[in-house]
């Protein structure tokens, strides 16, 4: 009979630390060419503004495999609603049974996605960055900042964003997690005191720019998950002294290096995948120095390695 799991339930049996190490090892097995995943089903609103991802694939070897839908509508919120909304369904690879509905409501999509960025400021972020830079103050900007906290020491915040509504909101949630938040309405504040940036809005154009950025600065660039986002000027990657992607082809399709490819400022033969990045320490940061990239659209591997965790546990709990 196939299990039929609702958000406090999930939350209850999956621990996001967890989560880090699994995506991690996901990313390594994508990049080794151990995974099945096809392109992404990808579908766009303009009124009121939203995109759904549909991403599904199979470690090849595993006895499951799973389908994801997630949305994000930027509007919800002014209407009392999540911006992100999502499922995902695991099968049996074998028969094709369903043997999972996970109504998790984009829960699992935010604790992967934030596993992500943990992964890729484990790798390239440098160890005292100062202060933590998050662009957007969004559900996923607290994702971001909750997962970094098993990879770096740091608990200094520098939040920005155009709203002072959702700002101090974001840092009144988070305050008490033993979080020290600033906030600030003017961007450029945010690359002027701080060397790990994470970027989480659903900008159409760019909001950091490669004058901005100083020495010795990573940046995790998640927003950028769809055609038409771009948060970072292509000047950054182009300047980068490393820049990794959490999947090439997706990223070269739609992402930050997307963009810097077509405008023909960035060679693709210079985007390292981050499952490399994972499995090689000669490929991570080199110097205190470096400017360094990572673009992360999301791969359907991470919700592959969440789906069968949250499986897992569900099927002891």
């Amino acid at each position: 009979m196939t299990r039929i799991a609702h958000l406090d339930e999930i939350r209850a049996v999956v621990d996001p630390a967890a989560v880090i190490d699994a995506v991690e090892r996901g990313f390594v097995w994508y990049s080794q060419g151990k995974v099945d995943v096809p392109p992404v089903g990808l579908l766009h609103f303009d009124d009121p503004p939203g995109d759904v991802h549909i991403k599904y694939g199979r470690i090849i070897g595993d006895g499951v495999y799973v389908v994801k839908i997630a949305s994000g509508f930027y509007e919800n919120p002014d209407r009392g609603l999540p911006a992100g909304d999502g499922s995902m369904l695991l099968y049996d690879a074998r028969t094709g049974e369903l043997l999972a509905i996970m109504l998790d409501r984009g829960w699992l999509t935010e604790v992967r996605t934030g596993a992500a960025g943990a992964v890729a400021a484990r790798h390239l972020a440098p160890r005292r960055p100062g202060r933590i830079g998050v662009i957007g103050a969004g559900s996923q900007a607290r994702f971001q900042v909750r997962a970094l906290a098993h990879v770096t020491e740091c608990r200094e915040v520098l939040v920005w964003g155009r709203r002072r509504d959702r700002l101090e909101a974001y840092r009144d949630e988070l305050a008490p997690e033993g979080w020290r938040v600033e906030i600030t309405e003017d961007i450029e504040e945010v690359p002027a005191v701080c060397r790990l940036i994470v970027t989480v809005t659903p900008s159409e154009e760019p909001l950091l720019f490669a004058d901005q950025i100083r020495p010795g600065t990573h940046i995790t660039a998640v927003g950028s998950d769809n055609l038409g986002k771009q948060e970072l000027d292509p000047m950054i990657l182009a300047e980068a002294d490393g820049v990794v992607a959490d999947s090439i082809a997706q990223c070269t399709h739609h992402g930050e290096c997307a963009a810097a490819v077509r405008g023909g400022l960035l060679d693709p033969a210079r985007i390292l995948e981050l499952g490399r990045v994972a499995a090689d320490p000669a490929l991570r940061r080199g110097s205190d120095e470096e400017v360094t990239v990572a673009d992360l659209t999301g791969v359907a591997v991470q919700d592959i390695q969440v789906a069968k965790m949250a499986w897992a546990a569900l099927g002891s709990s």
